[in-house]
């Protein structure tokens, strides 16, 4: 199961991924918002965080205007490493070499189709582990 999140500004972007991945029989745990009125990314990018950082889903999907804010916010939870993308090798590379688990996007940078291609590239490629493996364990270990 995936997490998905986002403030206003990604309300509609998230709709749209959560339909898509639906389609592809792919689940997602919705953290909010519940619609477009002005509201925190913070308080929906924190709940997504929290629940893949507890293994209640195995990857996460946040989304705002940017990507920025609600990526930076995602990041602050231990155990996440969340990478803002808004292309399909951004997507690919933080996979194969960060191991990231989760996925943000600006809905004001990337519209539906290009989004579906991130979103594919992200949730299909593997990370690689060996020498990225030590580098990843040099950012958790930043973490404690």
């Amino acid at each position: 199961m995936l997490a998905i999140a986002s403030d206003h500004g990604g309300y509609n972007l998230k709709e749209h991924i959560k339909a898509y991945l639906a389609a592809k029989g792919i689940t997602c745990k919705d953290f909010g918002t519940d619609s477009a009125e002005s509201c925190d990314y913070p308080i929906f990018g924190k709940a997504a965080a929290e629940a893949v950082a507890s293994g209640e889903c195995e990857k996460g999907i946040v989304i705002c205007t940017t990507g920025i804010g609600i990526s930076i916010t995602a990041n602050k939870v231990k155990g996440i490493r969340c990478a803002l993308c808004a292309d399909s090798l951004s997507a690919e590379m933080t996979r194969r070499h960060n191991d990231a688990n989760m996925l943000a996007m600006g809905a004001g940078m990337v519209g539906p189709n290009l989004a579906e291609r991130i979103v594919d590239v992200f949730l299909s490629t593997q990370f690689e582990g060996g020498r990225h493996q030590r580098r990843v364990d040099l950012i958790s270990a930043m973490e404690k």
